[in-house]
């Protein structure tokens, strides 16, 4: 009898020792699935900020003359997903779809209609915008290059 007490308390040992190294499997995994997924917030909030446009691709008109006044910006707030700035005249705003290095700003966004004086500044900055397919951040976070296709059509500085 006292041996059958032995053996139950034996597979009773054996079976906790079972459940804790499962539940110890089973919080790695947890936690690199956590790391993760925190990795690919990580990238996005790197947008986070305000950015001021530096330069712009395609007009024959040099940048300081398409924008004498004020350069446009664009803020990004990746908790909310959105996206807001000044286009040297109006403001605006939008939906962030961002997807990896992807980025759409085809979504419909607000605007104001402010009459301009400066010229196709402003038109050329949103319709540039909307041709925008992805991004990149290079200078250690500094700068913040606007791609369409594999050209990189817009260049910021972070504010």
């Amino acid at each position: 009898m006292y041996n059958s007490y032995l053996f139950l308390y034996d597979i009773l040992i054996l079976i906790y020792y079972i459940m804790i190294k499962k539940a110890l499997i089973l919080f790695v995994l947890a936690v690199v699935l956590t790391s993760c997924k925190c990795t690919k917030n990580d990238s996005v909030s790197k947008l986070d900020g305000t950015w001021e446009l530096n330069y712009i691709s395609g007009p024959r008109i040099a940048f300081d003359g398409l924008y004498p006044n004020k350069k446009p910006t664009i803020v990004f707030d990746s908790k909310e997903s959105r996206f807001s700035g000044n286009s040297s005249c109006n403001s605006y705003n939008g939906k962030l779809s961002v997807d990896g290095n992807k980025i759409d700003f085809t979504q419909p966004m607000m605007m104001t209609k402010m009459m301009c004086l400066d010229g196709q500044g402003e038109q050329t900055y949103i319709s540039t915008l909307q041709k925008i397919t992805s991004y990149d951040i290079t200078d250690h976070g500094k700068t913040l290059n606007l791609i369409s296709g594999d050209v990189a059509m817009m260049r910021f500085t972070k504010k």
